[in-house]
């Protein structure tokens, strides 16, 4: 195992004896050292040897002391390199020269002939300015890192580690008003697994969430990247898909409907099999005058194809959904409760012995179906 040095030290000056004698001098008390003859080879051994420290002498040929700390200057400040404190070492002792030097971009300046028990003592401050600064940058990554972590799982789902609600509610928000400003279509698949209290009461509620999970992926196998997928609850799920007409929205819906139907979902050796049910809805239309109509529409036509079947897929404007919604009472034959009649786009219900109902709420149906 090396020993651990105090710290890395490039010395750049265009005469050989003195980086020699720099560099048996700090060797001597524990730092690594390397030499640069000219202001180029320096500018090229940083990315190589990454200094902690640099020893730059001002008065050089080809390209002077000056012109190398503007150069670190602007690749630290485009995040190229790390900071690097720069010592700057020379003859000329005006206050002149030392202000332009600072100005370039150096951290402190020493004038020859050099007093080494000087030169070590600034060495040593500016390596624990450098240590600290390192590690204020090192913990706000850390931060950095973390709260990206935090915002991940406030937008995903626990379980089938898809988008949750939340972030759905947050992306339907920006992708309605980025088609609005655009006149772009967007369109909603709202959808749910059949009858799937019955997997939990027949295999377990392990079961139930293996089938989530593998459900989950199906639909986003088959989704674009452009577009999202997420869980709304319980077994119910939403699909976002911006410029998306109605006509291709409900032809994709009944691709995925089809897939689902023909799949088989496996638990611990055991084979399980559902189909499900999707409502579609669509933007620009004249009954969708805003995102929270364009999702209750989706929820409705979801509903109308819980009611009549399953295994559906149903438009929300579709003659069946508007038959359907006008029409008094139902029956559910899932041997669960009953739901309740489908409100409509105006939110108003069609049965008059029905229980009333929010204006868009899908709570109570979406625990019954």
């Amino acid at each position: 195992m090396e020993p651990k040095t105090k710290g890395r030290i490039l010395v750049v000056d265009d005469h050989e004896d003195n980086i020699e004698l720099l560099r048996a001098r700090f060797e001597a008390r524990g730092y690594e050292v390397q030499g640069a003859s000219d202001g180029q080879a320096a500018l090229d051994a940083v990315p190589i040897f990454c200094p902690d420290l640099i020893l730059l002498d001002v008065m050089m040929p080809k390209m002077n002391g000056m012109e190398v700390v503007r150069r670190l200057k602007i690749k630290r400040e485009n995040k190229e390199i790390p900071f690097i404190p720069v010592i700057m070492q020379t003859a000329l002792d005006s206050t002149e020269n030392k202000v332009e030097g600072l100005d370039a971009g150096a951290e402190d300046y020493v004038t020859k002939p050099i007093n080494f028990a000087e030169l070590e003592a600034r060495v040593n401050s500016h390596l624990r300015i450098k240590k600290l600064q390192s590690d204020l940058a090192a913990r706000e990554l850390e931060l950095s890192e973390l709260n990206d972590k935090l915002t991940r799982i406030s937008l995903t789902d626990g379980l089938t580690e898809i988008d949750n609600r939340r972030c759905l509610e947050d992306r339907l928000h920006e992708m309605w008003q980025h088609s609005m400003r655009l006149h772009e279509p967007i369109a909603l698949i709202m959808c749910d697994i059949d009858k799937f209290k019955s997997v939990n009461d027949n295999y377990g509620h392990q079961a139930g969430d293996s089938v989530l999970k593998e459900f989950a992926q199906l639909l986003k196998a088959d989704a674009r990247e452009i577009d999202r997928v997420g869980r709304y609850g319980g077994e119910e799920f939403l699909l976002i898909l911006p410029g998306t007409v109605l006509d291709a929205a409900v032809t994709f819906a009944e691709r995925l409907r089809e897939k689902v139907e023909g799949h088989t979902f496996s638990y611990a050796g055991r084979t399980i099999c559902r189909t499900m049910s999707c409502g579609v809805a669509a933007a620009p239309h004249p009954r969708v005058k805003d995102q929270e109509a364009l999702l209750r529409a989706a929820d409705d036509a979801l509903y109308v194809a819980k009611e009549t079947g399953r295994n559906r897929v149903v438009r929300f404007d579709s003659a069946e959904y508007n038959e359907h919604t006008e029409s008094k009472g139902n029956d559910s034959s899932d041997g669960e409760k009953p739901v309740k009649q489908a409100t409509g786009i105006g939110g108003s219900s069609a049965s008059s012995d029905a229980s009333p109902e929010p204006k868009g709420s899908a709570e109570g149906r979406r625990a019954q179906a």
